[in-house]
């Protein structure tokens, strides 16, 4: 890991909360030349600190309405890398993560409706060979989310 000094981490948080901002308002904010805030930006792209620049979509607004959490386990391991091919390739999930305790991972995954979420369960998941169980937790409201990391 790369060492941050303090104006990398000041840098490195306005740019989560808007990374549209120009360099000048930034350089105004953390008291470097614009020059300076440009050459950071760069080093911790190189670096890998800093993965890339996103629009955030609301999805709701473009009809993905249901969030759902998928619990997915199996016993024989020859599942996993079929598994994973799917998720990769499935526009649904949102997040998978390789988890401890009983079951194997855990998928964040945003959909339109119910119909949809079953639709993405039956082809996408139950239909992976050795997939033995799931269980779906559907979202009702979400009091956080965030993207941002402490730095």
């Amino acid at each position: 890991m790369a060492k941050l000094d303090d104006t990398d981490r000041q840098l490195l948080m306005l740019l989560q909360e808007d990374d549209r901002q120009p360099l000048a308002a930034l350089s105004e904010k953390i008291g470097v030349a614009v020059s300076t805030i440009n050459d950071r930006i760069k080093r911790l792209v190189r670096s890998g600190m800093i993965s890339g620049f996103h629009a955030r979509i609301a999805p709701e607004a473009v009809g993905l309405d249901l969030l759902a959490f998928i619990m997915v386990s199996w016993s024989n391991p020859k599942v996993e890398a079929i598994f994973l091919e799917r998720v990769k390739a499935s526009p649904d999930v949102l997040e998978c993560h390789h988890i401890t305790g009983a079951w194997n991972y855990l998928l964040k995954v945003r959909v339109g409706t119910t119909r949809d979420l079953e639709r993405f369960l039956t082809e996408t998941i139950k239909s992976v060979d050795g997939v033995e169980r799931t269980e779906t937790l559907i979202t009702l409201s979400t009091t956080k989310e965030t993207w941002s990391v402490r730095v």
